[in-house]
Formats: structure tokens, C-alpha cells, sequence
């Protein structure tokens, strides 16, 4: 059995690990951990979450002294922590014989440029940078398997790389024209702190972050072309529906698509290519994503539809999917029955 830990165990992301990882049988999760000015330390993890109310983990304020400690005596430690938190970590919890599963965008970009300008502080990381490894785990599970700190994907990337990288890959996409995506997040995306801006009281559905939000780097660095990413927020609690609107290379049809998704997921039971067009009810609470298509002749366009619920397969379930890799598991064990 591994020894592992969560730091960030408080909130929706770290709470749904701390579940994934109680039911997972290759696993020991002994301690969980806040921050040490958290307001939620001492406090045992099931009063504030229902359904871990038999668990007898109690969230450990975490302090400087207790990284070296973690590096040296966890195999994984998973990081569900704000982007400074995990920057500012990342070196010494990955100095030991730990391996480090980052669930924040801390470790996401390569370009540092690209990092301060969207996350507004310097990078000032590069060993730990320089030795990961991007976790998309349908696409990277060679690199993931080796790695020793893996940036586990934002949740709107997750959706959008997850429909277009079938397309890039072969190069079916007119580069002259960007691919566009709309898509929308339940009000969990932004996290369990409370915020007037994502009260269900104020929240209606608005877009936001136009031309300018932080994942738009991280689509466009690893599906290869520049895109228009559009985020919307909606009045319900979880899931992400990516609608995205593509011009195709000439002669590419709907032959040539279907050819390219069912060789790009046939392999991976956690992409589910749909008749129809996907909706939230039915990945909500699910480590899956569910995929349609249409091409239209005349235009020459492709519209992809993508659902995944952000907190799973946009978070904390892909989070496990890189961890089965770095074991040596299959990579959806302990999310559906094998």
C-alpha cells in the first residue's frame, strides 16, 4: 500500500479526492491537511462534508515544518491548493522520495512569460517546472507514468482539449481559422470560499474572463493552435458543457472525424463518444467525458459538443487517472468497475 496525503482537503476538489482515495484499493490515506491559517483546522473532514461523515480523517494544519517531513516519508502527495500555495511548496515537497500530483495551474504553462502575465506573479520555480509533466491522461500516459510531479489539467481544458486534440493530432483543422469555444461551468469551478460573485442568489449565466482568461494558454500550449475560449457561468452546481465550433481542412468530413475520435479513444473507457449530444445530467458526479460531433458539408465547419463534471474528470477523478498511471494500474481503477 502507498502512503499518500492531500494538502487542501477542505475544499470541493480536495474533499471529492479524499472519497476517491478512501475507495481506492492501492492507497493509504492517512492524513489531510489545511493550510495553517485555515479557519478549518482541527476540524475532523466529515462536518463539512456530509458524505465523508464516517471517515475519521481530521484536516492537520499544515506548517513549514511538515513539507520536508511529507517529501521524505509520503509516495504521493496530492496538492488541491491555490496556484501561490502550490508554487511556493512545489520545490521542497518534491524534494524527497514523494512524487507530487498538482491540482492547481501553478505548474501548467512552461512559458513563464505566459504565467506571470495570466497569473500575475512570476514563476519562480524552474527545477520543479523543468520535471513536469502535463496530466492529461488519455493523451500523456507514457510521460505521466515517469514523472515525478504531474499538473493535473484545469477543468474548462480538460473539456476542450479533451474534444479538439483528435482533430489537431491529424491535422484536420484549417489553421486560417481559430477554433471557437463556448462553454460553461457550474458555480463548484470556482471553488468552496464563499464569494458574492458565485452566490446562487447573483448567479445567473454570464460570460467571463473574455479574450483573457488563464486557461486559454493552457488549451492553445497543448492542442497546438490558437483559440477564442469563451467561459460562462451557470446557476447550477457542477459540470462543464464545452460547445466549440471548428473550420475544417479542405476535403475533411464526417468520415474522417468519426475515423479520428474512435482512434483517438478507443483504448479509453473514460471517453465516451455519444449518438447524441451530451449533457450534463449524465457525467455529473462521473470520472467520465462524453464527446458528439456534426460536420456540416456545405460550410465546411465541425461542431464539437464536450460534458464533464468539473470537479471529477475537470479535477480530482483525473487526479486519479494520473495517479493508476504512475503506479502501474489501469488508468480508471477505482473509478469504474475493471
Amino acid at each position: 500500500m502507498l502512503d499518500v496525503c492531500v494538502i487542501g482537503a477542505s475544499g470541493y476538489t480536495g474533499a471529492q479526492l479524499v472519497e476517491l482515495l478512501l475507495g481506492h484499493s492501492e492507497v493509504q490515506l492517512n492524513r489531510v491537511f489545511v493550510s495553517a491559517a485555515s479557519a478549518d483546522a482541527g476540524k475532523p473532514i466529515g462536518t463539512l462534508h456530509g458524505r465523508l461523515a464516517s471517515s475519521r480523517l481530521t484536516l492537520e494544519a499544515l506548517d513549514e515544518a511538515s513539507l520536508a517531513m511529507l517529501a521524505d516519508t509520503m509516495d504521493i502527495i496530492f496538492l488541491a491548493t491555490p496556484h501561490e500555495a502550490s508554487h511556493q511548496w512545489m520545490d521542497q515537497l518534491s524534494g524527497g522520495k514523494a512524487r507530487v500530483l498538482d491540482l492547481s495551474g501553478a505548474f501548467r504553462l512552461q512559458d513563464i512569460q505566459a504565467f506571470e502575465q495570466y497569473y500575475g506573479f512570476a514563476h519562480t520555480s524552474p527545477e520543479a517546472l523543468s520535471k513536469t509533466v502535463y496530466g492529461l491522461a488519455e493523451w500523456y500516459p507514457q510521460k505521466i507514468s515517469k514523472a515525478n510531479v504531474v499538473a493535473v489539467p484545469g477543468c474548462y481544458p480538460t473539456a476542450s482539449l479533451c474534444a479538439l486534440k483528435p482533430l489537431t493530432a491529424q491535422n484536420l483543422l484549417d489553421p486560417a481559422h481559430r477554433p471557437v469555444i463556448n462553454a460553461v461551468s457550474g458555480v463548484s469551478g470556482a471553488g468552496r470560499k464563499a464569494a458574492l460573485a458565485n452566490s446562487f442568489c447573483e448567479v445567473s449565466l454570464q460570460s467571463y474572463g473574455v479574450l483573457g482568461h488563464r486557461h486559454t494558454p493552457e488549451i492553445e500550449a497543448y492542442c497546438g493552435v490558437p483559440v477564442i475560449f469563451t467561459p460562462h457561468l451557470g446557476n447550477f452546481k457542477r459540470g462543464i458543457l464545452a460547445t466549440i465550433t471548428v473550420k475544417l481542412a479542405n476535403g475533411v468530413g464526417a468520415a474522417m472525424l468519426q475515423q479520428a475520435y474512435q482512434q483517438a479513444y478507443q483504448d479509453h473507457p473514460l471517453v465516451r463518444l455519444r449518438n447524441s449530444w451530451p449533457k450534463l445530467d449524465d457525467v455529473v458526479h462521473t470520472p467520465f467525458v462524453d464527446l458528439h460531433f456534426k460536420a456540416d458539408p456545405e460550410s465546411g465547419y465541425a461542431v464539437i459538443s464536450a460534458a464533464i463534471d468539473n470537479v471529477m474528470k475537470g479535477a480530482a477523478s483525473q487526479a486519479i487517472q494520473c495517479l493508476n498511471l504512475m503506479i502501474g494500474q489501469p488508468a480508471a481503477k477505482g473509478l469504474i468497475p475493471l
